[in-house]
Order: C-alpha cells, then sequence, then structure tokens
C-alpha cells in the first residue's frame, strides 16, 4: 500500500506537483486526496456514468474543497465542454487541482489538450501522460483534432 493511497486509485497519474487525475475515487479515496493538499476537485463524468457518486459535491464541499463538474458526454465531448475546462484551469493555475472522471479517458484528452495547447509542452511530452491512460478511440481523435483546430484559427 502507498504512503498516502493516491496510487491506488484508478488510472491514478500524477502530471505535475499541482496537478493529480485519475478515474473515479472512492470517498474514503476523496480523503486522501483531501490530505495531500487538493484544493479543487473537477468532475468530467456525468452525475449518471457507472459508478460515479451521487453524493461527490457534498462529501468534498464537507471536506473543505471545491468542487466544479464538467459533464462530458462520453460520445459527444463539445469544444464548449473543453473550453469550459481550460478558463477554469487558468483561473485556478495556483492551487493543487485533481481532475477525475470515471476511467480517466476524458481527463485525459483535456489535459492532452491543455497542456498543448495552454501550456504550450510538446506533442510527443503532452502525448505521454495520454497514452499511459489509453489510445483514443476515432470520437476522441476527431475531437482533438477540432480543438486544436478551432483553437489555432482563434489565435
Amino acid at each position: 500500500m502507498s504512503r498516502n493511497g493516491l496510487e491506488d486509485i484508478y488510472n491514478f497519474l500524477q502530471i505535475s506537483n499541482l496537478i493529480a487525475t485519475s478515474g473515479q475515487p472512492t470517498a474514503e479515496q476523496f480523503t486522501a486526496i483531501k490530505e495531500t493538499g487538493y484544493q479543487l476537485i473537477i468532475n468530467l463524468a456525468l452525475p449518471t456514468s457507472p459508478n460515479s457518486l451521487p453524493d461527490e459535491q457534498e462529501i468534498l464541499e464537507s471536506q473543505g474543497m471545491k468542487y466544479i463538474n464538467i459533464p462530458v458526454v462520453w460520445e459527444n465531448p463539445t469544444v464548449d465542454n473543453v473550453t469550459e475546462f481550460f478558463s477554469i484551469m487558468e483561473a485556478n493555475a495556483n492551487q493543487k487541482i485533481f481532475i477525475h472522471c470515471i476511467a480517466n479517458k476524458r481527463v485525459s484528452v483535456f489535459m492532452y489538450l491543455y497542456r498543448r495547447l495552454c501550456i504550450g509542452i510538446s506533442h510527443a511530452e503532452a502525448k505521454l501522460s495520454l497514452s499511459q491512460v489509453w489510445i483514443p478511440n476515432q470520437i476522441w481523435n476527431e475531437f482533438i483534432e477540432e480543438v486544436i483546430e478551432n483553437y489555432q484559427s482563434s489565435i
């Protein structure tokens, strides 16, 4: 068993000193997340997703953590979803942020895009953490292309 228990969370990935991602944590794992200093939890899953915690917001707020849900439909992620995500990440850049969905697949794509487009790291470096979780399917590859195209045309 690890020292803080975070590594036991499904598909846990430490992205940086301030950012970690995973699949759906349990109520007990949220306590470990809090004890590790995370202040903001972003959930990209739908409240109706399998294995989601129906009282997640209450659990987190009772522990003094801030909770934001951006419900991303698995079969239909949108540019609006990722734009909202980028805004929240930028507005809270000085806080420890823990981002999750059900399997860390939505999150890994959003983090790949955030790190590439907002932080400016290389495709190869950003893809390393994405590839640790999964190889995006056609829907998500098209979404990645659409977001990058959209972002580049707005610069």
